[in-house]
């Protein structure tokens, strides 16, 4: 019997200490939501637990020794079935509340932090309203046969403004609240680093340098990182620039050189097995690399994959040109300053870049028909 009460008494000791040293709670009750659980990642890259949901309800609670991003998502979007998540910014001594429908919307309440983040979600939401029908309406245009081209022109000329008027009523809230904490978390809706700068300019120095600097600061730091590759790119990536030599190995472990395929028009082919979109577009890749065939020669550098995917995934999709793997260690992406992927470099027979193409875009098929349809 004493045993038993030594126990219980030990497990109340226990369960009193983890409560202390949670210092942030989340509650969450939602209609519609028919997962039983939900996935816990700090950023979107660090996996922190699993909670349990029970009839649309979980509670989640950390000890936090500094405000950062989460992001809350059933397992059925972790593997691309679903869509429910929502990212929310963990403050250390505060509670949130999340209530509503998980198909259709919920709002979140709690603590003072989270009334004020209220406040500004509300804000970001009618701010984006014009800016997001116009996007559905184009989407839409596009849907009943309007060709991207023509869409595209008109939301180059139409967005700036639209773009604008929803900067312009952010900044305005923020001039009317540089007290709310809650305003500095707005700095994750931008990528230009001086409307980031802007924003802080209009906080005070309590929000400025307060507790919410650990939840901003590193999203200034990497949009300027950012923004230094995007200028190395213009650089590096422009037309006739020379593209820089590399010898790296090639799927039967050979040394491979770029300059070796000098006299040949190239496209290099920046990828990786776990990108979506590279992979979409490897039929029209080996589409155009039958139709030209001896006329260009496509040299694909994997990136960001281990070796044995890298292969499977050459085998797997019947990837017929040259392949090459791309070592971590490696500065190939640093000396082309690759951003994103896919990015499709084309070369001409000297080695000069001809023009510089990221994502699966019809315009580098373009590209090739009027460089090698000659």
């Amino acid at each position: 019997m004493k045993t038993t009460i030594l126990s219980a008494a030990l497990m109340l000791a226990s369960t009193v200490a983890m409560a202390q040293k949670s210092n942030f709670q989340l509650k969450v009750d939602l209609k519609n939501f028919n997962s039983d659980s939900v996935l816990v990642y700090k950023g979107r890259n660090v996996k922190m637990d699993t909670v349990l949901v029970k009839n649309g309800k979980f509670t989640y609670s950390a000890n936090l020794d500094k405000a950062a991003g989460y992001v809350f998502l059933s397992p059925e979007t972790y593997r691309g079935a679903g869509q429910f998540m929502f990212n929310l910014p963990c403050v250390p001594g505060e509670k949130a509340e999340v209530k509503g429908d998980a198909k259709t919307r919920f709002d979140i309440s709690g603590s003072k932090f989270y009334q004020q983040y209220h406040e500004v979600d509300v804000l970001l939401e009618n701010a984006n309203k014009e800016l997001r029908d116009y996007e559905a309406s184009l989407n839409q245009r596009i849907k009943n046969g309007e060709t991207q081209q023509t869409i595209m022109a008109e939301y180059e000329q139409k967005a700036p403004a639209l773009q604008k008027a929803k900067d312009d009523k952010i900044f305005d809230f923020v001039k009317q609240h540089p007290d709310y904490e809650a305003c500095a978390t707005i700095i994750e809706q931008f990528d230009d680093v001086s409307k980031m700068e802007k924003l802080l300019g209009l906080l005070s120095e309590n929000v400025k340098n307060g507790r919410i600097k650990a939840f901003y600061q590193p999203m200034i730091d990497m949009a300027k990182k950012r923004a230094e590759a995007e200028e190395k790119a213009k650089k590096v990536q422009a037309a006739g620039v020379e593209a820089p030599d590399f010898t790296l190995k090639d799927i039967k472990g050979n040394d491979f050189k770029l300059s070796s395929l000098r006299g040949k028009i190239v496209v290099l082919d920046f990828w990786g097995s776990w990108c979506g979109w590279c992979i979409k577009g490897m039929p029209k890749m080996k589409e155009y690399y039958e139709k030209y065939k001896g006329k260009f020669e496509i040299l694909g550098v994997d990136c960001n994959d281990t070796e044995a995917k890298w292969k499977a995934a050459v085998e797997k999709h019947q990837l017929p040109w040259i392949h090459v793997y791309n070592p971590k260690d490696s500065k190939v992406l640093s000396d082309y300053a690759v951003q994103g992927f896919p990015t499709k470099i084309v070369i001409d027979a000297n080695g000069k870049i001809i023009k510089t193409i990221v994502g699966e875009d019809p315009a580098f098929y373009t590209l090739l028909d009027e460089v090698l349809g000659k």
